[in-house]
């Protein structure tokens, strides 16, 4: 049975807090990343809409940090990133106003809950116009199974990452997809092994010392 309404779905790897930050990748999967720092929020949300703020090196060691302990004190991050409270305070607003900082959570430690299968899903889609994307986003966003979703360019449409207590409930899930009428034409199926690395992205991307 596929879900008729969505929930917020949790990141199943690390105990840490975390913040959100808003990325700047397209349907085709290729984003940008804050090498030469500059953001554009374009949406109407009521905080600064349309206007373009510049990230200094300060800037993108606030959002690392936090990214990485999202529940650090005000005085901690200010101390860390060699700034006085009030205008470290000042810097962390403006980040958080201008949608640079979506929200904050927590990562929850799924060991300590019943086992539970991952898979990676490649779907491919029967057609390609612009409501058949639509319509399986729409059908992904309503089951809170699938806590990832990707649309990337190549072979295949999306890349989604699913959550089940075993194997036969996963392909229950899989065939509840099938039968939604989504336009899925092909799949293949990754289970999950091993976690063998996750962190959050980078903020700047370059080369890697030492590769």
């Amino acid at each position: 049975m596929i879900p008729s309404g969505a929930r917020a779905a949790l990141n199943p790897l690390g105990v840490a807090g975390t913040v959100a930050l808003a990325s700047q990748s397209g349907r085709d999967g290729r984003g940008k990343g804050l090498r030469a720092p500059s953001v554009q929020r374009a949406e109407t949300d009521g905080r600064m809409p349309g206007r373009t703020i510049k990230l200094d090196d300060r800037d993108l060691k606030i959002l690392a940090i936090l990214q990485r302990e999202g529940r650090i004190t005000k005085s901690e991050l200010a101390r860390r990133v060699n700034l006085s409270a009030t205008p470290c305070w000042a810097r962390l607003q403006r980040l958080e106003d201008a949608g640079v900082i979506e929200g904050y959570g927590a990562r929850i430690a799924f060991n300590f809950f019943a086992p539970r299968t991952y898979a990676f899903v490649t779907i491919e889609l029967d057609s390609h116009r612009s409501e058949d994307f639509d319509r399986f986003e729409a059908l992904v966003a309503a089951i809170p199974e699938i806590f990832e979703c990707f649309a990337v360019g190549g072979g295949i449409d999306y890349v989604i990452k699913i959550a089940a207590p075993d194997v036969d409930a996963y392909q229950r899930l899989l065939d509840g997809i099938l039968h939604a009428d989504a336009g899925v034409k092909r799949y293949y199926t990754y289970f999950v092994t091993k976690d063998v690395k996750h962190t959050p992205p980078p903020l700047e991307l370059g080369e890697t010392p030492g590769i």
